[in-house]
C-alpha cells in the first residue's frame, strides 16, 4: 500500500534560500537513489515563512522505514541542522571551557506517517513551479472509518477530479492514530485552490461527510450554530496551505 511521510520543521529565517538549495542539491538526489521513493517535495506553509515540510510518497511503508534505518535520513538531518530554527526552549549544556551554560537548542523535525487509503490518480507527475498543496486534517468517529472512506471515494474524489486545476488527490490515514485522516490535494496554482473554496464545493463536501466526523467536532459545530460564535477544540478540522518550493517525481 502506498505510504506518505510528512517531516515538519522550522528554519532559521536567515537561511531560507540556502536550505532550498540544500534540498535541491543534496536531499532530492539522495532520495532519488532510495528504492521505493516515488516523489519528494519541499513545501512552505503560509503565512508562516519559516515553517516547512518535506513530503515524500513511497511504494509501501517498509521501504520508507528501510530509508530511515539506512542512516541516509539521519545523515541528511544532521546536515540540515545548521539551517534549523532555534527552539524557544533553553537547555543546560557543558561548554568548551567545561562550564555549565544555558543555550537555545535547534527545533527537532517532527515525522508523521500515513498510509494512502485512497487516491484519485496513480502517480504524482510533473514539476510545476506554481504547484500548490492543500492539506485538510480531520478526526473521524472510530466506528465510522469505513463509512468515511467510502464517502470520500464516492463523493470527494469525483468532485475534485472534475474541479479545474486539481491535479492529484490523496486520502491518507495516520499509522499512529487510525481515526486521524488527511485529505491532500495538489493544485496547478493557488488561484485554482482558492477558486475551489470560493465555489462552495468544499463546504458542500463537508456537509456530506459530517455524520462521520468525531463526536467532539460535531458538538463544537452545533455550539457554533446555536450561539453564532466560533469555538476552538483540539479536534477541529485543520486546513493547511503550502507552496511547493522544490520537488521531483522519481517515476
Amino acid at each position: 500500500m502506498m505510504f506518505m511521510r510528512f517531516l515538519q520543521f522550522k528554519l532559521n529565517p536567515d537561511f531560507l534560500s540556502e536550505f532550498e538549495k540544500f534540498y535541491e542539491n543534496d536531499v532530492l538526489p539522495q532520495l532519488q537513489k532510495i528504492p521505493g521513493c516515488l516523489f519528494a517535495g519541499l513545501i512552505n506553509s503560509k503565512p508562516e515563512e519559516n515553517e516547512f515540510a518535506s513530503l515524500t510518497f513511497w511504494e509501501n511503508q517498509e521501504q520508507a522505514e528501510d530509508y530511515e534505518r539506512s542512516g541516509v535520513f539521519e545523515s541528511l538531518v544532521n546536515k540540515a541542522r545548521p539551517f534549523l530554527s532555534e527552539s524557544s526552549e533553553w537547555k543546560i549544556h557543558l561548554s568548551d571551557k567545561m562550564e555549565l551554560e544555558y543555550a537555545p537548542v535547534a527545533e527537532e523535525p517532527t515525522i508523521k506517517k500515513y498510509s494512502v487509503a485512497d487516491k484519485g490518480s496513480e502517480k504524482i507527475d510533473g514539476q510545476i513551479p506554481e504547484m500548490y498543496i492543500r492539506i485538510v486534517s480531520i478526526k473521524i468517529q472510530p466506528g465510522k472509518l469505513n463509512q468515511f472512506k467510502e464517502l470520500y471515494h464516492n463523493k470527494v474524489i469525483p468532485t475534485l477530479k472534475s474541479t479545474p486545476g486539481c491535479r492529484h488527490i490523496f486520502l491518507t490515514q495516520s499509522i499512529q492514530e487510525e481515526d486521524e485522516f488527511i485529505s491532500l490535494t495538489i493544485w496547478n496554482s493557488k488561484r485554482d485552490a482558492d477558486a475551489y473554496e470560493a465555489s462552495g464545493k468544499f463546504a458542500e463536501l463537508n456537509e456530506q461527510l459530517r455524520e462521520t466526523f468525531s463526536q467532539f467536532y460535531l458538538w463544537k459545530m452545533q455550539l457554533e450554530k446555536d450561539y453564532s460564535a466560533k469555538v476552538k477544540t483540539s479536534e477541529d478540522m485543520k486546513v493547511g496551505k503550502y507552496n511547493l518550493v522544490a520537488g521531483k517525481s522519481f517515476l
